[in-house]
């Protein structure tokens, strides 16, 4: 499944990959050269960041559907008990 951005996010990111390269490495690099590399980028190493989110959101998930017993749990035949406390109260 190919990583793709938003035209906002892509122009964003080609903007911050060219901010990057003039204070970091004191060199310039085009618009065309910035948006190849991010692309490169988000081919080559996209497919794994986007995996560990994929992960990281499973576990989570997997521990909410564990504590869901726990959230919404009902003790069952419990009327008799009830019953019992209020007997025992007469």
């Amino acid at each position: 499944m190919p990583i793709e951005l938003s035209k906002e996010a892509k122009a964003q990111a080609i903007t911050s990959i060219e901010k990057y390269f003039q204070e970091n490495l004191d060199e310039r690099i085009g618009n065309m050269a910035a948006a190849s590399l991010l692309s490169f980028f988000l081919e080559e190493i996209g497919p794994s960041i986007y995996n560990k989110a994929v992960a990281d959101v499973q576990e989570r998930l997997q521990a909410r559907v564990a504590d869901l017993d726990i959230e919404v749990h009902e003790d069952e035949f419990g009327f008799w008990r009830k019953d019992n406390h209020r007997s025992k109260g007469r």
